[in-house]
């Protein structure tokens, strides 16, 4: 009795030396720590000092490996019931992942996007911790996150890293790198609806009379409000794109503001109509490039994909310039300088650039045109967006829209 009482208070004593072993069913069991989860797993070894040793060695093993991301719960438990839920699953750090994922994401998309969706992917690992195991991330984490984002951004600069973010959680989830549901959590900002805000004629007209100095600028701003090109279209017009016998421009690429040439946003290229305005538009800035130099330029469709062209610039800054070294192109914020000096010495209210492309849904909308029709024109896959987004134009007529449709009925 004396001797069992011995041996058992000689037990306790080794089992007090090491942490996270303990008795369990009259077997030695492990706990640790892992992925924020208290894990028990029984060795299946009856309890006698050298076992304890060993169970305490093993546990050594398995934090080292943890610390380091390099645990595998199959590697060390193959016979657990565990082992099948993590047994494709490797800690793996943060930087890690993200220096895999990125070739991977970057094989859909053009260069541009790549360093846009780099930067976007960078931010949220700096603010998350670099060196953070992927698989200990909690939701938690992720609304921290959305936190840190909004407090020192506007909600669309916030909204796209988190939808960038999400991209790279899916990619973790589908392969095991973390517990599902951290995409979902990076859950977008509301953001109050711009309306457009168009120009009405009378401010045309002062930007027309007052705000340009240059027929060029003239012409380029009359081109903009009768056609919607978006701004990066309207500054990547080139003199092949015109087409003045059918009346018509071909919009085949953007300029970014790194002055890089692209598809449009839709990723297809459309053929535009032209109002007499834009027409006559059209054929002062041609006369002013009259005799230019073609000049070659690359055209990116994705990462892999890009086409050469040899094309003459519309609109240009050195029409205008009096520098001896110039862009033969402006680019969207260059464009947006010149429009907001425009605007000022006009005298009218300032807005973005995009509102010429509003102004031409608007202004097409008031007059009754069809829906359909100006969605084609702008380059909008559907009406849809049209119909979300100017519904108020489309509404200023209804009151006679009745009597419209009745008449031509008749």
């Amino acid at each position: 009795m004396g001797r069992e009482r011995t041996a058992r208070s000689g037990l306790e004593t080794e089992l007090a030396k090491h942490k996270g072993i303990e008795i369990h069913g009259g077997n030695i069991r492990i706990v640790f720590m892992w992925r924020r989860i208290r894990c028990r797993e029984s060795l299946g070894l009856p309890v006698t000092k050298a076992n304890i040793k060993h169970a305490a060695l093993l546990r050594s093993a398995i934090i080292h490996d943890i610390k380091t991301g390099r645990f595998e719960y199959g590697r060390h438990f193959p016979e657990s019931k565990h082992a099948h839920n993590y047994s494709n699953s490797v800690d793996e750090r943060l930087s890690v992942l993200l220096t895999r994922y990125k070739p991977l994401k970057a094989v859909d998309i053009t260069p541009m996007t790549e360093e846009k969706y780099g930067y976007a992917l960078d931010i949220c690992a700096d603010l998350l911790g670099q060196e953070r195991l992927v698989g200990i991330l909690m939701p938690a984490d992720i609304q921290r996150l959305r936190t840190q984002l909004i407090a020192t951004r506007a909600p669309s600069t916030a909204n796209h890293y988190l939808a960038t973010f999400a991209g790279f959680l899916s990619w973790c989830e589908s392969n095991k790198f973390c517990q599902e549901g951290l995409a979902s959590a990076c859950v977008r900002f509301a953001m109050t609806d711009r309306e457009p805000d168009p120009l009405t004629k009378e401010e045309f007209n002062l930007l027309i009379s007052k705000g340009c100095l240059h027929i060029q600028d003239v012409a380029a701003v009359t081109l903009a409000v009768y056609t919607g090109l978006r701004p990066g279209e309207l500054c990547a017009l080139a003199v092949e794109d015109i087409d003045l016998v059918k009346g018509q421009i071909h919009v085949t690429r953007a300029i970014t503001a790194s002055g890089t040439f692209k598809i449009p946003k839709t990723g297809k290229p459309r053929t535009v109509l032209l109002m007499p305005p834009a027409i006559d538009a059209c054929k002062e800035l041609l006369k002013l490039v009259a005799g230019t130099q073609k000049r070659d330029i690359q055209v990116y469709m994705n990462r892999h994909e890009s086409r050469y062209e040899a094309v003459t610039p519309l609109i240009s800054p050195i029409t205008q310039a009096r520098k001896t070294v110039i862009n033969h192109w402006f680019i969207p914020t260059s464009w947006n300088t010149k429009w907001g000096a425009i605007q000022k010495r006009a005298g009218i209210r300032p807005r973005r650039p995009y509102q010429t492309r509003h102004t031409y849904a608007c202004w097409c909308l008031t007059a009754r045109g069809n829906i359909a029709f100006i969605a084609k024109q702008m380059g909008h896959k559907d009406f849809t967006m049209l119909v979300e987004v100017y519904a108020k134009w489309m509404d200023d007529e209804s009151n006679d829209e009745l009597t419209r449709i009745w008449s031509n009925l008749k």
